[in-house]
């Protein structure tokens, strides 16, 4: 078999699919690349088992059809010594010899059989179908992946929920979700849900998508405007743009349900810059506690004074700002490395924290949520000793 392709083209496409393959993994076979040819078209695959993504890219002057394995590093390596230049490749079907060309000379290696490249299991499940703007999907990946849990011990936290509810008119009755599609991720230390009031994808379906191909998801769209079609199962999805697809397994379990953590009634409410009491939240964590990142907040009407104090060190820092609140006198306590995480992650000039006493979460919004949006963190707060 051979063909013909830019070098440009083809390492833009293998830079994204070699974002699936591990570093280590424990068949040798994933630690490469699959090129399918077919006509005029290229596939490139790359799988870590649990996920797989395909690109498929158009080549020039194609002989021949077949499979080919080969080394994702070696042939990642080859490109980027050759930038900007067309390169042939041939490749010989019987001893899987590959022979790379480019204007001035050829790099020669052995590729493997593709036949033993594993297959993905085709499911004989009935599957759903939808499509959703990647705009959505890429505001509610970017809002919510970094609040997913670490912790192996509790793998359902270690993923971002998708809930998908038809709008109101075909709502399921009784549906505790809001119409759309929410996105929510959480480490029970703080938990973010976003929601799309203006995508109807028209059926209820809900899953955990793991952190790997949410993140690669992520990246894969980043400048995407279109639409992503959604094929999924009860056990997977296969996510498909123009020219790439991502399949991923869902994480097993039933997510909890979210809504019942968020209060209903936090009363008192402190509007402060977002940019300011982050800052504000930085300078004073550098004297926190390293073991606890404890930040206290003491609120009154028209100031917040952010404090910290580190007794084994005998370091401390404090910090006054303006704001307006409206409520009681406070003191809580938050970690500081989630306090900054949140707000790291609001898109809003102005922030809103409801508060309604020391124990219970505070729920951090946007002053003005954007049309047909939701956006809601909540942050636990931390026992608060007098010092």
């Amino acid at each position: 078999m051979k063909f013909n392709v830019p070098s440009k083209t083809l390492q833009t496409q293998l830079t994204a699919v070699s974002k699936v393959i591990n570093s280590k993994n424990a068949l040798t076979i994933l630690d490469n690349f699959l090129l399918s040819l077919q006509g005029d078209t290229l596939s490139i695959t790359g799988s870590d088992s649990e996920n797989t993504m395909i690109a498929t890219i158009q080549v020039f002057d194609a002989e021949g059809e077949g499979l080919i394995a080969i080394n994702a590093k070696r042939l990642l390596d080859v490109l980027k010594e050759v930038p900007g230049q067309p390169l042939t490749f041939v490749i010989n079907d019987e001893t899987k010899e590959v022979d790379i060309r480019f204007l001035n000379g050829h790099f020669n290696f052995m590729g493997i059989d593709g036949n033993e490249f594993p297959r993905k299991d085709e499911s004989t499940e009935e599957k759903q179908t939808f499509s959703i703007p990647a705009a959505v999907v890429r505001k509610g990946l970017e809002t919510t992946l970094f609040a997913v849990g670490t912790e192996a011990i509790r793998p359902i936290m270690t993923g971002v929920y998708w809930d998908i509810c038809p709008m109101p008119e075909n709502a399921a009755e009784g549906a505790e979700a809001l119409p759309g599609i929410t996105f929510v991720a959480s480490d029970t230390h703080k938990l973010v849900r976003y929601i799309n009031t203006e995508s109807n994808p028209g059926l209820t379906a809900s899953f955990i998508m793991p952190p790997k191909p949410a993140a690669i998801l992520r990246a894969l769209i980043a400048k995407e405007d279109g639409e992503i079609k959604v094929e999924m199962d009860s056990s997977s999805a296969t996510f498909s743009i123009e020219g790439c697809s991502l399949s991923c397994r869902f994480i097993k379990g039933r997510y909890p349900n979210y809504n019942r953590v968020i209060p209903e009634n936090n009363p008192f409410e402190l509007t402060i810059d977002r940019i300011s009491l982050l800052t504000a939240m930085r300078r004073v964590a550098l004297f926190a506690n390293t073991a606890s990142s404890l930040v206290r907040l003491n609120i009154r009407q028209g100031e917040i004074l952010l404090a910290a104090q580190d007794l084994d060190y005998s370091t401390s820092a404090e910090e006054r700002l303006e704001c307006d609140y409206q409520g009681n006198v406070m003191t809580i306590g938050f970690n500081a490395t989630y306090m900054i995480e949140v707000l790291n992650n609001l898109q809003a000039d102005t922030v809103v924290i409801r508060l309604s006493d020391p124990a219970r979460p505070g729920i951090v919004l946007p002053l003005v949520q954007l049309e047909g949006e939701d956006v809601l963190m909540l942050l636990m707060p931390m026992q608060v000793m007098d010092y």
